[in-house]
């Protein structure tokens, strides 16, 4: 039978698929709409497959407050260029992505790509077509939920980093903007010196030990000089001991010990980060 140009064209934005693959599906099934669509649903899911493979080290960060600002996500979603990062149909996932990850608050990437999706069909089933559709591997990384017990500071760098965090004693919402500007900037692995594995801390000052000694101190200086260059390396990893980015004579401890404020926990999220 003879396939219409307006045939190809309402499958192709049902589906978002090539003009030739539109046409080809819809010769094999002699013209079925709703069977083409499922068909390049099915070739969607076996060009994942085959993708699954590839390194997706860029993409985006985004993030999405209730409109309460009682909870929060910020989400990872990965591609293998640049280019598709900035594409239309990618960014309107990522966004479909957060809206789904805020309204249900599933418990791990799994269990989110299960949900319904509001364009049809669930998460992981939209991933797949964008994966025919693009022809990159796509992947929705990790995402992290955020049910502040303060305000609810969160900053976007570009699209490449993004931040939460949750700042108790800041009325004016500036603070607790500040700190999340801070920490895309900074880069703390924790909040105080206290949140700091034990494993962490102890293959740090092993480290600086074996280093002091081959300096051929005795063994008292060498205890002095890793207990300070012990400080030096929290002060480097630890939100409260870096110096404030906007201000860089004040700790970001006594910043918020001033203020009154506490953090009580953020989330950093780069694009590709230990892929």
């Amino acid at each position: 039978m003879t396939i219409t140009a307006g045939q190809v064209k309402e499958l192709r934005e049902l589906t978002g698929a090539g003009m030739m693959d539109c046409k080809k599906a819809l010769t094999e099934v002699g013209g079925d709409l709703e069977a083409a669509r499922e068909l390049l649903r099915k070739s969607g899911q076996a060009l994942a497959n085959k993708k699954a493979g590839r390194i997706a080290a860029e993409g985006m960060i985004a993030h999405l407050v209730s409109e309460q600002g009682d909870a929060a996500v910020i989400v990872e979603v990965n591609c293998e260029t640049d280019f598709v990062a900035k594409d239309a149909s990618f960014v309107a996932f990522v966004e479909q992505v957060c809206r789904v990850a805020l309204q249900h608050q599933p418990d791990d990437v799994a269990a989110l790509m299960g949900l319904d999706s509001p364009a049809g069909g669930t998460l992981e089933s939209e991933r797949q077509e964008l994966v025919a559709k693009i022809g990159e591997k796509i992947d929705v990384r990790r995402f992290s939920l955020i049910r502040p017990q303060g305000r609810l500071g969160s900053y976007l760098h570009g699209a490449r980093i993004g931040v939460l965090v949750d700042v108790t004693g800041d009325d004016s919402g500036e603070l607790s903007k500040d700190m999340a500007m801070h920490i895309a900037a900074a880069n703390p692995q924790c909040v105080s010196a206290d949140d700091v594995p034990a494993d962490v801390l102890e293959k740090e000052r092993k480290f600086l030990t074996e280093q002091a000694a081959q300096e051929g101190k005795p063994a008292e200086i060498v205890a002095k000089m890793v207990e300070g260059r012990l400080r030096k390396f929290l002060g480097e990893i630890t939100l409260e001991g870096q110096a404030f980015v906007k201000d860089p004579d004040i700790k970001v401890g006594k910043l918020l010990k001033d203020r009154g404020a506490k953090v009580c926990s953020f989330v950093r999220l780069e694009v590709g980060e230990g892929i």
